[in-house]
């Protein structure tokens, strides 16, 4: 089975170029949606309090994640982030893997913004980065999240691996410009 990763940074068009690769038959594993399960499961749970302790759950419902106070602990200090992805990237490749072994494709699909971040790159074929200009990456952001600020998605932006990195890491980048119409000529149709 031939194992492709999708990547890149906050609002580059992953998720909309998943959907084509759908279209044309490769099943796709997205990351992101399979990291948030984890946070419901016990055993899960019970490593997160064991690495970060009681201080990152909700007062008074020891069973319920804060994920605000998670993230305000994780992105104080590199080596927390470390230590979460630690226990993040494995538990998802496990069910990464799971996934795969029930699709009947020749090829699959992970969607996921920490591919070289979280050094998964063994795990896949080829690496496609999507890319597009910040500034349209920050207008499809406030689109579908506009609650957020600007500054808070530059702040966003700033934790990940610069988007130039990926794409020189990259077998294959996707510019998805000022519309999606120029990266879809590149996939081929069935």
């Amino acid at each position: 089975m031939y194992k492709i990763a999708l990547t890149g940074g906050i609002g580059t068009g992953k998720t909309y170029l998943s959907t084509h690769f759908i279209e044309m038959g490769i099943p796709v594993f997205y990351a992101d949606a399979e990291a948030k399960k984890l946070y419901s499961e016990p055993r899960f749970l019970q490593r997160i309090r064991e690495s970060f302790g009681e201080e990152v759950f909700t007062p008074g419902r020891p069973d319920q994640l804060s994920f605000e106070r998670l993230a305000a602990k994780v992105f104080a200090d590199e080596e927390a982030l470390q230590r979460l992805n630690r226990l993040v990237h494995p538990a998802v490749m496990r069910k990464f893997e799971e996934w795969c072994a029930r699709q009947d494709a020749t090829a699959v699909m992970m969607e996921s913004a920490v591919v070289f971040e979280g050094n998964l790159e063994q795990y896949f074929d080829k690496i496609i980065v999507a890319d597009a200009p910040v500034e349209l990456r920050i207008q499809r952001v406030l689109a579908r999240n506009p609650e957020m600020s600007r500054e808070q998605i530059l702040a966003r932006m700033a934790r990940q691996m610069p988007q130039e990195e990926k794409c020189r890491r990259a077998d294959l980048v996707v510019c998805t410009g000022e519309t999606y119409a120029a990266a879809l000529n590149i996939i081929p149709r069935k």
